[in-house]
């Protein structure tokens, strides 16, 4: 076998002496013993010893490298069995420089030792962390055992004080007594559920006979009119109740039976939520009283029970204002219903200790699981309080819809409902199926048609019609300061069947209305609904395209509107976006959600007497319980007159606001009145009427103040309804009509170019507050967009339109001509019709549709 030299040994270099050399900046230290034999085997074996005895780490150093530098420092070979190779290699290396050699050499050292110092390196910083850790573990739990016998220390120490305290014979008497006491607790008897029975049964006919008294009222006869005893009996709150509970066996309508079945139903669903019978019943009997005496308290006032929208107006931040509205005849009512609600509520307290029986189902939400009788007591319990919940929220989420369930149930009962008319349907129905009719409210039904292109057609449509207007206008309605007055209650008394002064009680505004623009306003409201007015003044859009269920539109609709476009936002683009519409109540800001509701219309600032901004200097008229008109138009001439440039404002005022008690000192109506009414309607009317006077003499001197500034104002004053205090008029159905038609005029200052116009009979005998933009625009020779536009044209199509119940006993809305002469729906022109399904489709695109008309510039007047 041929011997193969190693490629390491192929080049063994020689080694030589070198002399010792001097450190600059350090001692010179030999890495071994000068008396050593410089041979290589002796180097190797000193070497190893080093490395185990050596504990400091090595430093590489060029000039500390090895005491022996080898003459020639040729480059480690690989190992090869090929002996041409080998060869190659010798002459490849013997040709290069030993220098580069040398270099690559080094370089290749100082990268591995790198390498492994790094290794080394992060080892330690892992261990150091590992001991940093385990320190701070034993740390930790040093700590927790301190703590631990600190907490074992102290409650030895409270063990020990208790048991001293204790063993004192005072305290052991006591715990004695508190021990046989506790015995004679568990002993408590417990009562029936039969007991339970005759109780819910008992309490809930009295509410749903309480809640039904409160829509009656005590008849009022004429002097000198003879009427029998029977007669009379009948017509009572007493005998109109019996004849409500009586007509399940006289008539065979068990409508005394769904409300109830209704109000049991309420009563046990809060009794399988808490599981407290006794404190049920008090809820229960609290609320339901409340709610009948609200409503026979609002009966009184504005004929019209208490609805869900009434809800919204606690929630809203009124509950302190409620207690302004109840009248003096109805304060012992009120006073008697919290002393019973105060005495139910202590007995039911007490019955609350003396019945043994803790929850009306047995369960156990700590140990539900631990015996057959708690997991089925649990289950049973969270298996009624949910299916009671569940059947009342289904009743009464399609309840009024034809089809649904509760509705058919509710007429197989004797339910005939008469949504348009909440007085109606709550006197025959009963206040709480009129209640919970209303409660799920569906604004409006989607009309045919509806889409896009639809909405966009009729964009385009009425832009057409608005450039053919705007032919013939010459002045914009910005070019104008406009003041939109809502007037409260006011309308002329001596319109109404049976009453007659013999000196008229608004001669200025009568005589204002002679000379400008004027006429009589469809009211949708009757005692009440002022923000319902209000909404259509400002925003255009008729009550009567909104389902029935909808009772008012600022607490059901407006809140949750995302595009609510409204007429004093036409100032504030005019004015570049700047603050140029502001609102003024002579109330709180709250009623009626106007504080959100005029942010949401855009409205700059909104005055009110409560918050800030808030207006100054008011006062009221005698012993009235409102701002009086006279000081209140002083705080907007005030900000009129102060103000530069043109602005929209909105003013609400509020001294004619029921109730209407004698606080007048001098009220010369009284002996004016020559109305042959009851004495106690007469003198609501005239304490009413002295009112309407000051408001008459107060609105004239305030248009006189607005002549003398030297700008273009214009004044749309209207009274929102009448008040409800016309009992004998409001019994007649043909007086029912004439009972929503208030007074209205649109005045214009000397300043201005419209001053002294008025608009033929056609355009301004007869409107509602929804065509008021469009009249005001015709008013001030305006241009218009081409939502105007089509207003202008609705309203000579159908001049007046309302809600349902201005006609009294039908289902369709109220329409009425130029001449105030009621118009069928089915009598109306093909042109009205179409007008009239265009105003449906628009007014649900902006109520509750997908406001496709947002961006076709529809609202937008020219510039």
């Amino acid at each position: 076998m041929p011997y193969i030299q190693s490629a390491v040994h192929a080049f063994e270099p020689s080694y030589v002496r070198r002399s010792k050399q001097s450190f600059i900046g350090g001692t010179y230290q030999p890495l071994a013993n000068e008396r050593t034999a410089d041979d290589p085997s002796n180097f190797r074996a000193h070497h190893r010893a080093e490395l185990y005895t050596q504990k400091a780490p090595l430093h590489i150093a060029e000039t500390r490298k090895n005491i022996y530098i080898p003459e020639d420092e040729p480059s480690p070979t690989k190992c090869d069995t090929d002996i041409s190779t080998i060869e190659n290699a010798r002459n490849d290396t013997s040709s290069k420089n030993p220098a580069s050699i040398d270099s690559a050499s080094y370089t290749g050292d100082i990268t591995m030792q790198t390498v492994e110092h790094a290794v080394k390196a992060t080892g330690v910083a892992l261990a150091s962390a590992g001991h940093a850790l385990a320190r701070a573990g034993r740390a930790t739990a040093q700590a927790i055992r301190t703590s631990a016998h600190a907490i074992q220390a102290a409650a030895t120490k409270a063990r020990n004080a208790w048991h001293t305290f204790a063993n004192f014979k005072a305290v052991q008497l006591i715990i004695r007594f508190f021990q046989g006491a506790h015995g004679l607790w568990k002993k408590r008897h417990r009562f029936s559920y039969s007991f339970y029975a005759i109780i819910i049964t008992a309490l809930t006919a009295f509410e749903v006979v309480f809640i039904q008294w409160g829509m009656y009222s005590e008849p009022e006869y004429a002097k000198g009119e003879k009427v029998d005893a029977t007669t009379k009996i009948l017509d009572s709150v007493a005998g109109q109740t019996t004849k409500f509970v009586a007509q399940m066996w006289l008539e065979q309508r068990n409508l005394v039976l769904l409300n109830f079945i209704i109000l049991i139903a309420i009563y046990l669903t809060l009794i399988f939520v808490l599981n407290r019978f006794w404190v049920s019943t008090a809820i229960f009997g609290a609320v339901m009283t409340t709610y009948a005496v609200a409503n026979h308290i609002k009966m009184q006032a504005r004929n019209e029970p208490v609805l869900p929208a009434d809800l919204n107006f606690i929630t809203g931040g009124n509950t302190g204002e409620l207690t302004s509205f109840i009248p003096q005849s109805s304060q012992a009512l009120v006073d008697r219903a919290v002393t019973g609600v105060f005495w139910l509520a202590v007995i039911c307290i007490i019955m609350q200790f003396v019945d043994g029986r803790n929850g009306v189902i047995h369960c156990s939400w700590k140990h539900p699981l631990a015996n057959a009788k708690n997991f089925m007591g649990t289950l049973t319990r969270i298996t009624a309080a949910a299916c009671s919940v569940a059947l009342c929220f289904s009743f009464v989420w399609g309840f009024g819809n034809d089809g649904y369930w509760s509705t058919e149930f509710a007429k197989s009962m004797g339910d005939s409902p008469q949504i348009w008319n909440g007085l109606a349907d709550s006197t025959s129905n009963g206040p709480a199926v009129n209640f919970l009719r209303l409660a799920h409210t569906k604004a409006m039904d989607k009309p045919d048609g509806y889409s896009q292109e639809t909405m966009q057609a009729i964009a385009k449509k009425y832009a057409k019609q608005a450039q053919q207007i705007n032919e013939t206008r010459s002045s914009n309605m910005t070019d104008n300061t406009v003041i939109m007055v809502l007037s409260e209650t006011f309308s002329d008394p001596t319109r109404v069947p049976g009453v007659s002064f013999s000196e008229d009680p608004i001669p200025n505004i009568r005589q204002i209305k002679m000379q400008t623009t004027s006429g009589l306003m469809l009211s949708p409201g009757y005692g009440g609904g002022t923000a319902n007015i209000e909404y259509q003044a400002l925003t255009g859009l008729s009550m009567a395209n909104y389902s029935p269920t909808l009772s008012i539109a600022y607490q059901q609709l407006t809140p949750s509107l995302k595009w609510a476009p409204t007429l004093n936002q036409a100032w504030n683009v005019a004015n570049g976006g700047k603050k140029a519409s502001v609102a003024l109540h002579a109330y709180n800001r709250n009623m009626y959600f106007r504080d959100l509701n005029y942010k949401k219309f855009q409205f700059s600032q909104f005055f009110a007497t409560d918050g800030e901004p808030k207006l100054t200097n008011l006062n009221t008229i005698d012993s009235a319980w409102y701002t009086s008109d006279k000081s209140f138009y002083a705080d907007v001439l005030k900000k009129v007159s102060n103000s530069s440039g043109n602005k929209f404002y909105q003013v609400v005022t509020m001294q004619n606001h029921m109730p209407y008690e004698d606080f007048y000192q001098d009220n010369e109506f009284k002996d004016l009145d020559t109305s042959d009414l009851p004495s106690n309607e007469k003198l609501n009317l005239d304490t009413y009427t002295k009112g309407l006077n000051y408001t008459d003499q107060s609105t004239l001197d305030f248009l006189n103040s607005l002549d003398d500034i030297d700008r273009p104002i214009t004044v749309l004053f209207y009274g929102d309804h009448l008040p409800g205090i016309y009992s004998t008029a409001y019994s007649d159905k043909n007086n029912i009509i004439g009972l929503h038609e208030t007074d209205y005029f649109i005045w214009s200052n000397q300043a201005s170019r419209s001053a002294d116009t008025k608009l033929d009979a056609t355009s301004s005998d007869y409107t509602s507050s929804n065509y008021f933009s469009a009249q005001l625009a015709e008013h001030l020779d305006a241009k218009v967009s081409p939502y105007l536009a089509f207003l202008t044209e609705m309203h000579q199509a159908i001049p007046a339109m309302s809600v349902p119940d201005s006609s009294g006993n039908a289902d369709t809305p109220t329409y009425l001509d130029a001449h105030g002469e009621l118009i069928k729906e089915k009598d109306l022109s093909k042109q009205a019709k179409q007008l009239l399904h265009d105003y449906q489709l628009i007014q649900y695109d902006m109520s509750v549709g997908k406001n496709y008309l947002k961006d076709t510039g529809f609202v937008n007047l020219p510039k």
